[in-house]
């Protein structure tokens, strides 16, 4: 039987991140920063039950990302993939109460990994967290490129993405907003920062770096409440996209993930 593999949003933003890939055969997590309840209705509404995830794969060790991930691994006992150093840092982070250990299992950086059929590859991406890791996923011949939270766009991230189908990367907010905005002058600093965040001019540049005729589709999240748009985050990367299309003539998706509700995509 031939499933219809999928790409869900659960939760994309400051307020939570949680997204899901499921094949039918298999159903992945990556990160888990909303709680359990929210996943398991989120899940539901696309016809997922919550206990046929078999892995979570976690990027950093920030609240907004890890925040619902102690009760999950409790409740689902379930393989944990990610660095030695984030699985000591999520011990002590402050969020998680509940023992990991069981779930326990220790990547590397730059090392394919393979899981029950889904390979894997972390890789280092620059963002303020005790580590923070994009991955390259081959999700049942479907290769994605997940970069959620970042400063800038490290070439490994870049040739990740130049043989992906579909990337996710963050888009987190337009600099004229920020620099008029409400956020103190600290924090302007830190988010505009190389281990800060990616705007959406940088977004849209990374793009023109990585495009190929094959990529079919690009999505936008961890958009900033205060600082960004869905309008402003899609515009600056269809300038670009309408560019590359001008001159090459492939026309990926292109979308922008919901901060607080769950969209699907069929890849």
């Amino acid at each position: 039987m031939i499933f219809m593999k999928r790409f869900i949003t659960l939760s994309s933003g400051s307020n939570g991140n949680c997204y899901c890939l499921s094949s039918g055969d298999h159903t992945i997590l990556i990160d888990a920063g909303i709680g359990v309840r929210t996943i398991k209705k989120r899940l539901a509404d696309h016809d997922i039950d919550i206990r046929s995830v078999e892995m979570i794969l976690i990027t950093h060790d920030h609240g907004d990302h890890v925040r619902g991930l102690g009760k999950l691994a409790q409740s689902l006992s379930v393989p944990i993939f990610t660095t030695s150093v984030l699985h000591n840092a999520l011990t002590n982070c402050g969020y998680i109460d509940e023992s990991l250990s069981g779930c326990v299992r220790v990547v590397r950086v730059g090392a394919v990994f393979e899981h029950r059929g889904v390979k894997f590859y972390p890789f280092e991406v620059p963002h303020d967290a005790t580590q923070t890791l994009g991955f390259y996923i081959d999700f049942c011949g479907t290769k994605i490129t997940i970069m959620t939270d970042l400063g800038y766009v490290p070439q490994r991230g870049i040739l990740c993405a130049s043989n992906s189908d579909y990337v996710v990367v963050e888009s987190n907010y337009d600099v004229e907003m920020l620099l008029n905005g409400p956020y103190p002058a600290e924090l302007k600093k830190r988010v505009l920062g190389e281990w800060g965040h990616l705007s959406n001019e940088d977004c849209a540049t990374a793009l023109q770096k990585y495009y190929h005729k094959d990529l079919k589709g690009v999505f936008l999240c961890h958009l900033s409440k205060e600082n960004n748009t869905p309008e402003r985050a899609l515009e600056a990367t269809r300038r670009r996209l309408d560019y590359l299309k001008e001159h090459y003539g492939n026309e990926p998706v292109l979308a922008v993930l919901p901060r607080s509700e769950s969209a699907e995509f069929v890849l």
